[in-house]
């Protein structure tokens, strides 16, 4: 994953001094403005200061006297309120410590997320499953209606939240709209523990701060609830939260928030989904399917640049019009799958989705919930699923998100050698904290509930993994055994994989990891991470090393190619060609590839078949079914006019051709992570850079024979050996002239002769075109 920079509205955070919005990243380094610069504040000594930056920055926070407390003791039955005091005041922390706010307990580990035990565990508990009202508390002035005798938790809600092991908090915090006695109106539950006070401030109520305080629960599980009438559908609101602590207060959005403003602005928006699925016949597909060997081709895409309105001020497509057509698109080039980069809501679009502030609300930029819903039914319509980015790494430092949400370290780490990223100038989740794990899991399990999402690819596991990613030698903790491993980390992802794999086992987890991490796709119960797939890292590097060596050196890097090999079947992987290749001046893949212009096309042709050929699902960024010639840019759309041309035609119809006899032929897919389906047979042709090997499927019948020839040189006899006698039939050659090839082929069959040959009893001769792969499909002898 590669993250842009924002470059411009730089805010402080007044209560630590840090910098945060777009623009921190500019003023490192820099004297400050003399007039009118940055003023620093002196740091409390208890809050770490951390210079972060990340999407679009929020007006800055504004200070507001200390409210006094309350101890007046809690009341009795909970009843219609017209008034209101200083309420939700809880146990008080003993010190600024507690910015770690309240409940903080190491995570249950052994526990998995099977629902069907849920009831029976609350009864053993002696909890309650059903919602029962909120206790009330003293009452003091308010100009608004706010009722407490109507929730939607259950003292096992709290528990399962409190335990880390709550999935579908969706259903219980955020906005939702309700009727109470005949009226309608909306409930609103949030999660901010170290608050004296949260207010509900809307359009409804012309953003009055202190009209619509909402009240504490009397459990001290920090949550905040209350229901207030009239409240309809497409309403704007935000929390303002009064801290305990530094007389800070502060508007947020919403965390569990449906539905968000378009950028820049940043308002929540009361939403209730009113999408009627169509995609039945999808998911019993799917369902049906499980467990079986399939082929994964996915076209991985960023929804705002794929295609844009040049007549409409160059704005990019929305969901409905991308729903008009991608599905086509997609499903006419052969794509098993699309893998949409993140559309959870996030202010900056050049972060490309990877700094997010809504994590429950789609991207509004390009249209409301039911429109996102729309574009994913027709993709399933059309026999395509869905993949999108998921990013429980880190979060941005923006005002109205998840940082800093009650005055508190709440979300992340206080400390910043945990709780800071330093590549994304971002915050870190605090995995440790039980709060923070149901939120999270929660999360994940939303997009494949109410979005029909089939799978989910984990942005930027490896730092997670590790507490030293990207830090000198001084600037991380280790763990409790001494180690480098963040074990709260770990565990979050295998109860998330867990979590999945039971409720919704049909669907997909995919890791973006790029070390040596043993067991990523090992099962959870074997000590794995219990991933479906993961992007093979290396693979993609070592291949595009390859393949912008000049032919004639090659021979020297023989290796380069081949070493893959050692460890394809280590993990179950995914190969891929993504985003983060395209980007920062890495410029586009035909860019890559050395040469004249025909040079330059065989080489890409002959990339894209030898990917097809090599064991693991394949994924393919946008725009490399073009030969796009420019670097990605996410302000811009693809250039769909090169089309007009000979050779970027020619790449399209390889992609189309390649996808489609990757799925016609099981030996491609069937044994994509079994060391049976795979068996070279020669690697040691250095000198003419040629590789060959078999791919094998259940029958003898099914195999291939790969011939890889990554030089500009012709070899009209070229001798290999086979396992069996028999014949061989050309199926695909990447240098055929309908892909814009030199038309260099075998024709007819190639019959193997019992002459020995590379360890086998038989061999066959044939002819090898120019900076090419040839797939050639196995015939037994008749009779």
């Amino acid at each position: 994953m590669a993250k842009k920079k924002e470059q411009d509205n730089t805010q402080q955070n007044p209560l630590t001094g840090m910098e945060t919005g777009a623009g921190a990243a500019m003023n490192e380094g820099t004297e400050p403005n003399k007039t009118g610069g940055r003023k620093k504040i002196k740091k409390d000594e208890d809050i770490a200061p951390v210079g972060v930056q990340s999407g679009m920055a929020a007006a800055q926070p504004k200070r507001g006297r200390p409210r006094k407390t309350d101890d007046t003791e809690i009341g009795g039955a909970a009843r219609e309120v017209m008034v209101k005091s200083k309420r939700g005041r809880q146990d008080q922390a003993t010190s600024a410590e507690s910015t770690t706010a309240q409940g903080e307990t190491k995570p249950k580990r052994s526990r998995s997320a099977k629902s069907a035990t849920l009831q029976q565990e609350a009864q053993e508990v002696g909890l309650s499953t059903t919602p029962a009202p909120v206790v009330e508390q003293p009452r003091q002035e308010q100009t608004g209606p706010v009722y407490y005798d109507i929730s939607r938790l259950s003292e096992f809600d709290v528990y399962l939240f409190r335990e880390g092991r709550h999935f579908n908090l969706y259903e219980k915090l955020g906005s939702h709209l309700m009727e109470r006695q005949g009226t309608q109106g909306a409930y609103f539950a949030v999660w901010a523990p170290n608050a004296e006070q949260v207010s509900v401030m809307g359009d409804f109520n012309s953003w009055n701060r202190e009209s619509h305080q909402l009240q504490a629960r009397a459990d001290n599980s920090g949550i905040w609830e209350g229901f207030i009438p009239d409240v309809q559908a497409g309403m704007l609101y935000k929390y303002h939260i009064r801290s305990r602590y530094h007389m800070y207060h502060v508007e947020k959005s919403d965390p569990f928030a449906l539905r968000r403003e378009k950028p820049p602005q940043t308002a929540s928006v009361v939403h209730e989904f009113r999408h009627t699925w169509q995609d039945q016949n999808w998911l019993a597909q799917r369902k049906s399917r499980h467990g079986q060997p399939q082929p994964y081709a996915v076209y991985e895409m960023h929804v705002g640049s794929w295609r844009r309105k040049p007549e409409d001020n160059n704005r990019p497509l929305t969901y409905r019009e991308l729903a008009e057509e991608l599905p086509a698109y997609v499903k006419d080039l052969g794509f098993t799958h699309v893998e949409f980069m993140p559309v959870m809501y996030h202010p900056f679009s050049g972060s490309w989705g990877y700094q997010i502030t809504g994590y429950f609300a789609a991207a509004s930029l390009y249209g409301s919930p039911e429109d996102l819903m729309y574009l994913i039914d027709a993709l399933h319509r059309e026999g395509i699923g869905v993949i999108m980015d998921w990013v429980p790494s880190h979060f941005p430092s923006d005002e109205h998100g998840l940082a800093y949400f009650d005055g508190t370290h709440l979300f992340e780490h206080a400390d910043p050698r945990k709780g800071y990223h330093p590549d994304w100038n971002s915050y870190i989740f605090n995995y440790g904290r039980n709060e923070v794990r149901s939120f999270l899991i929660s999360n994940a399990l939303f997009w494949l509930d109410k979005y029909h999402v089939d799978g989910l690819r984990v942005d930027a596991v490896a730092s997670m993994l590790y507490l030293d990613y990207s830090r000198k030698h001084d600037e991380w903790i280790p763990n409790e055994f001494g180690g480098r491993e963040n074990l709260e980390a770990i565990s979050l992802l295998k109860d998330f994989n867990e979590a999945v794999h039971t409720q919704f086992p049909e669907t997909l987890t995919i890791a973006e990891e790029s070390t040596a991490w043993p067991q990523v796709t090992g099962k959870v119960a074997d000590g794995g991470l219990g991933f479906d797939m993961k992007w093979m890292m290396g693979w993609m590097h070592d291949t595009l090393t390859y393949f912008s060596k000049d032919p004639i050196y090659r021979r020297h890097h023989q290796g380069d190619i081949t070493f893959s090999i050692i460890y394809a079947f280590s993990e179950r992987f995914m190969l891929p060609l993504s985003h983060d290749e395209v980007v920062h001046g890495k410029g586009s893949l035909i860019r890559k590839m050395p040469g004249d212009e025909w040079q330059a096309f065989a080489n890409l042709r002959a990339l894209y078949t030898y990917m097809y050929a090599h064991p693991g699902a394949k994924l393919l960024f946008m725009g490399g079914e073009l030969a796009q010639s420019a670097e990605w840019n996410h302000d811009s759309s693809l250039d769909w006019h090169l089309l007009q041309y000979g050779n970027h035609a020619g790449i399209q119809q390889l992609i189309r051709a390649l996808n489609h006899i990757y799925q016609q032929e099981p030996a491609l897919y069937g044994k994509a992570f079994d060391p049976a389906g795979f068996e070279w047979i020669d690697y040691n042709d250095a000198h003419n850079s040629v590789i060959s090997f078999l791919r094998k499927g259940e029958r003898p019948e099914e195999q291939l024979l790969v011939v890889c020839n990554f030089t500009p040189g012709v070899h009209d006899n070229y001798r290999l050996g086979v396992p069996t006698g028999g014949n061989w039939l050309e199926v695909f050659n990447s240098d055929d002239s309908l892909f814009g090839g030199s038309n260099f082929h075998n024709h007819g069959t190639l019959q193997a002769i019992p002459d020995s040959f590379h360890g086998h009893d038989y061999s066959i001769v044939l002819k090898l075109p120019p900076m090419a792969v040839v797939y050639f499909k196995y015939q037994p002898q008749q009779g």
